[in-house]
């Protein structure tokens, strides 16, 4: 057995995990107790990686079409790259350099990044190379920027533990940056004065942990921020030094901001003015306040706006540069920030340089041995895929991204990758809702099979190591990158120096690093032999440092012109899409704990959906009362662009007119296409980040008497079973009015399928499904049929125990016998449940509900149950009960914001 260090693949916080593996195969994952970003802790989802580690459902060789009407066939590589060099250059003499476009992501490592940035900019000459750090960061990128002169969070993750405040705006932390939000909870035990404020308009984990919730409508927190500036003025909280002696353009903010009384702001925002004035003042009296912010300010039409914003509330009190301080923004994707630093998108350039400057454009031109650089400004990602749609883009190059379930308003993405001439994939998964659309497939190395740098919210960049090849005949990225470079380099450039002779990630990382020289991210005192011995490092780290930069402007000097941070004058404006009669209702979007953008990693994991199983709509109990729907109903959701049928639940977190929705589910896992396809892709007119976090909608109940669930285990025992189970169920998704898909169980991975219909669907699908799951085998399927009421039921069993059920025209034994399944219960009882017209549970046996605590399977109903049975003149009110007779909540953690909320309601209902 070996061990290899690497880092977490999900998040931003950039998490040290230690991979188990036995030469072929990881075994285990564990926390890094050395790495600074997480000392060991992982939460639910990195403490699950090494179930991810598996060959099914992975991209294993070079596939390619011969054409769009037949499927794609195995090449060789030399072949496949041998085609794509042809193309592109035959496109690209015809059609012009902007004639094709990468669209790339914050999951690849510097090093691939470097590649691409090096490809499209330096050999094609074309600027069309964006990525999916588009959809999560850019507004945090302009933000900064534009008020304090660089792309560079100031923050490091220590200043949590020297904070007096914590304000966190938009950002679910317990769910989105988990082990962030372990050190959060670690401060306040540790200091109880340190006060905790949260703006969301939801009542999430987070907020319910706060000292002050500020629950916002949608979209006024620019409102927001400058009604506490206003108040910051007028009480005189502001640094009147470090205003005159470190900033500019303060008069001009002020003349803003004189109209955000309390009052008005208040009712701009729906809060109380008392709490707004509550807010001003800890943020005006603290003597070190830490923002911590992300999609609630980022993914908005005015998101810069809304990051600068609040950066002014630093600037004005002077709570930056010093420890426990400062405006940071936390990272959606573990390597969003090394993709900025080597220019891998649209309008940047490597080493943090802006591709509108000319010395910029002179400065990277001369590092790449290159006469120029290209001037023209590239397409960002929704201008991209519209530019596809209209033909102006004729080959889209895809890599580490499913923009088939990740962009808005997905039926535009989706025609546009049917419209495109030529659509590559470079995939570690094969099954992903963008490689439907691949003429080209190549396989790619995926976590735990490369090595590489990674930057994580902190400006840590932490060395990876593979701990196991890549399966079948998966490439790292970058040489698959520079592999096809250098064919087509031969074509574009014959006889010319190469531009891409690397042999080694390490020989990328060492060009890359002297395009940094002389830069605010400056880390030419960085090598691949001092992350190996000294750990993770900071930057800046210049050559020479004896160590990175623990926090930036500390000598209150900024990277503008005149060395001075800028106030920047921003004004409330409503969200892209207003709710009006015929959209009555506001949308949030947003993550859940367990699950990861678009599940093509968590969702091949079934214990990761114990915690959520579905996408359920949240809904306010008085918004369902108007639609008369109770928890657990199908209802319609309509936007302007699409709409879903999905099933409804009550939630005390949102008040009346609002709603929400988690993010994840696309088309492998629900009927249509996904979430996005209600959501809007209006974007930021600065950052071209689109408006992804809101949009109007109507709901209404959605009449489907028809039902069905379908169930069945990995009968393996292993998750490759489940898995090829649940890729042949996906195909009869769109067959009903509702369906979903998905995981469920732990020691047995089982999947399901559900679906709803207005009237019984054609025979020969439910044969199908049938099928797939192994009922049409007669000898071992018991059956019950009711043809008055429609309602037939199949089960089989092997080795006297149930191994796949089909409920047909009613789902009531859904739950119970769901738990039945996983739990590898003997088939006795059964027969009188299936012969009688309501099928319930055999006697003595209860379903188990929902799963709070998933590394220890502590599920909601065990938890309740315990809570209930507390003395009521000692009822338990603290969480170390739990943790010492249940154990939830003693592992990872991600459970604890969850069993502190309930416990508060059980003590509150024992009051």
């Amino acid at each position: 057995m070996s061990i290899t260090k690497a880092t977490c693949p999900y998040c931003g916080v950039g998490c040290g995990v230690l991979i188990e593996s036995n030469g072929q195969k990881i075994t285990n994952v564990t926390g890094d107790p050395d790495h600074p970003a997480n000392f060991g802790r992982l939460c639910t989802k990195g403490s699950t990686l090494h179930f991810t580690a598996q060959p099914h459902g992975r991209a294993l060789y070079p596939e390619m079409r011969p054409n769009r009407a037949t499927p794609r066939i195995r090449r060789d590589w030399d072949t496949t790259l041998d085609f794509m060099a042809r193309r592109f250059a035959e496109t690209i003499n015809k059609h012009g350099p902007d004639s094709v476009a990468f669209y790339i992501s914050g999951q690849l490592l510097t090093e691939d990044y470097y590649v691409f940035n090096k490809l499209a900019k330096g050999l094609i000459g074309t600027n069309n190379v964006d990525s999916n750090s588009r959809l999560c960061m850019s507004s945090a990128v302009t933000g900064y920027k534009a008020t304090l002169g660089a792309d560079a969070p100031p923050c490091s993750y220590e200043d949590i533990d020297h904070a007096d405040l914590i304000f966190i705006a938009g950002s679910n932390t317990a769910y989105a940056h988990p082990i962030l939000f372990r050190r959060i909870e670690a401060a306040k035990e540790k200091n109880p004065q340190l006060k905790i404020i949260v703006v969301d308009p939801r009542r999430t984990d987070t907020a319910a942990f706060a000292d002050l919730h500020l629950p916002i409508l949608p979209g006024t927190d620019v409102a927001l921020f400058n009604g506490m500036l206003h108040l910051l003025l007028w009480d005189g909280a502001i640094n009147q030094d470090f205003i005159r002696e470190h900033t500019e353009g303060i008069d001009a903010l002020k003349a803003i901001v004189r109209d955000y009384t309390p009052k008005l702001t208040a009712e701009t925002c729906g809060i109380a003015e008392a709490d707004l004035i509550t807010a001003a003042k800890w943020f005006g009296e603290s003597r070190a306040a830490l923002s911590l912010y992300c999609q609630g300010l980022n993914q908005s039409r005015h998101g810069t706006e809304k990051n600068t914003a609040l950066i002014n509330l630093h600037l004005a009190t002077g709570q930056i540069g010093k420890p426990g301080a400062g405006p940071f923004s936390l990272t959606g994707q573990p390597n969003a920030m090394g993709g900025r630093e080597v220019g891998g998108m649209a309008n940047l350039l490597s080493g943090h340089r802006d591709l509108r400057n000319p010395e910029h454009r002179a400065e990277v031109a001369k590092l790449w041995g290159l006469p120029s650089v290209p001037d023209k400004p590239g397409k960002t990602a929704v201008d991209m895929f519209e530019a596809v749609r209209n033909g102006e883009i004729k080959i889209l190059w895809i890599a580490c991204t499913n923009p088939a379930q990740s962009m808005p308003d997905q039926a535009l993405i989706h025609e546009a990758l049917r419209q495109a001439e030529l659509v590559i994939v470079q995939e570690a998964y094969a099954d992903t809702e963008t490689t439907a659309y691949a003429d080209v497939l190549l396989p790619a190395a995926t976590w735990g099979e490369k090595a590489g740098t990674v930057t994580n919210s902190e400006r840590r960049i932490s060395l990876l190591n593979p701990a196991i090849a890549a399966p079948g005949e998966a490439r790292a990225d970058w040489r698959i990158a520079v592999d096809f470079a250098q064919r087509l380099e031969a074509i574009l450039r014959p006889g010319q120096a190469a531009l891409f002779p690397y042999e080694s990630s390490e020989a990328i990382f060492n060009e890359h690093r002297e395009t940094t020289r002389g830069r605010d991210l400056d880390i030419t005192g960085l090598s691949y032999e001092l992350l190996t011995r000294r750990g993770p490092q900071q930057w800046p780290f210049p050559e020479g440092a004896s160590t990175g930069k623990t926090r930036l402007y500390e000598d209150c000097v900024f990277p503008t012109l005149s060395g001075k941070a800028k106030f920047a004058a921003a004004s409330y404006k409503p969200v892209a899409e207003v709710v009006d009669a015929r959209y009555p209702l506001s949308m949030n979007t947003g993550r859940l704990r367990d699950q990861w953008h678009g599940m093509s990693r968590t969702g091949k994991v079934a214990r990761l959906f114990a915690h959520a199983e579905e996408p359920r709509l949240a809904m306010s109990s008085k918004d369902m009362l108007r639609r008369s729907v109770t928890s657990g109903d199908l209802v319609r959701i309509k936007s302007r662009r699409g709409e879903m049928v999905l099933r409804a639940e009550s939630s005390d977190d949102l008040r009346a007119g609002q709603v929400f929705l988690p993010m994840h589910w696309g088309g492998q896992f629900v009927r249509g296409l996904g979430v996005n396809e209600l959501t809007i892709n209006v974007t930021d007119p600065t950052s071209k980040q689109p408006e992804l976090k809101h949009c109007a909608i109507q709901v209404e109940k959605a009449n489907l008497p028809w039902r069905l669930v379908a169930m069945a285990i990995g009968e393996s025992g292993q998750g490759a079973d489940a898995l090829a189970r649940l890729q042949r169920l996906r195909g009869h998704l769109n067959d009903f009015e509702f369906a979903t898909c998905g995981l469920f169980g732990r020691e047995q991975e089982c999947v399901i399928f559900r679906a709803a219909n207005s009237a019984a669907p054609n025979p020969d699908l439910l044969a199908d499904l049938e099928q797939i799951l192994g009922l049409d085998q007669a000898l071992s399927v018991m059956h019950y049929e009711d043809q008055r009421k429609s309602i037939t039921r199949r089960v089989r069993v092997a080795n006297g125990k149930v191994v796949a059920v089909c409920l047909f025209g009613d789902s009531v034994a859904e739950e119970w016998l769901k738990d039945w399944l996983s739990m590898g219960h003997p088939v006795a009882d059964l027969r009188r449940m299936l012969l009688a017209p309501i099928a319930t549970p055999p006697k003595g046996f209860a379903a188990r509900g929902r799963v709070v605590c998933n590394c220890l399977n502590v599920s909601e109903t065990e938890i309740a149950a315990y809570l209930a049975s507390a003395n009521p003149a000692e009822p338990i009110a603290t969480l170390s009960d739990l943790q010492q007779q249940l154990r939830c909540g003693s592992e990872c953690g991600s459970c604890v914001p969850e069993l502190r909320r309930m416990i508060a309601n059980s003590t509150a209902k024992a009051a």
